[in-house]
């Protein structure tokens, strides 16, 4: 009979992101690991000294997950690079609803006392230098578009996540262009969204 495989962070890290994909990061235990692993909780505490270290270690593997939808995303849809992050953000909550309560609402690490808060996130900082680039609007007005922008996207998701409201493709991607077109319209008045 050969050897059973060594149980590693990498494997239960995936058996985590499966088990919050098909019934929540809540059903995420010790028990439920091994159930899934086939086998007894102790390899899972020889990996991680508790299950906040576990959960430490998973959220930033979740965020990988995203990122890699994101691309996936963009990859497969033929899209305005204006309304790639804004639709894959949606489309993500529609998708992956478990992992977006998880990374996007229960588990956001982001506290905004004030709005430039936001760009405390070094990732938001470096898409709306992105955003301001493509737009050609000045790096500061874009940003606070760029905000209004993710708030405007963030409720949709969150309404979509949470089963408060269905919609389909065409009628997200309307409602983010025409806001989107409405934000810049303010400072460029000739602009239009081309794809």
């Amino acid at each position: 009979m050969p050897p059973k495989a060594k149980i590693n962070k990498e494997m239960i890290l995936n058996i985590v992101l499966t088990i919050t994909r098909e019934t929540g990061y809540h059903t995420v235990n010790a028990r439920s690991i091994a159930n899934k692993l086939q086998c007894s909780t102790r390899p899972i505490f020889t990996c991680y000294e508790n299950m906040e270290e576990l959960k430490s270690e998973f959220l930033p593997f979740a965020y990988e997950y995203y990122l890699q939808y994101v691309d996936e995303y963009s990859n497969s849809e033929n899209i305005s690079p204006y309304l790639l992050l804004p639709l894959s953000y949606i489309a993500f909550a529609q998708e992956e609803t478990h992992l977006f309560k998880l990374l996007f609402v229960n588990d956001m690490d982001l506290n905004m006392a004030e709005t430039t808060d936001f760009y405390k996130e070094p990732d938001n900082e470096k898409r709306a230098r992105s955003f301001s680039d493509a737009v050609g609007i000045g790096l500061e007005r874009a940003k606070v578009i760029f905000l209004d922008l993710f708030l405007y996207t963030h409720g949709i998701a969150v309404l979509t996540a949470t089963k408060k409201i269905a919609l389909d493709r065409n009628s997200i991607e309307k409602m983010v262009t025409n806001i989107l077109s409405a934000f810049i319209k303010q400072e460029k008045p000739d602009w239009n969204l081309i794809d």
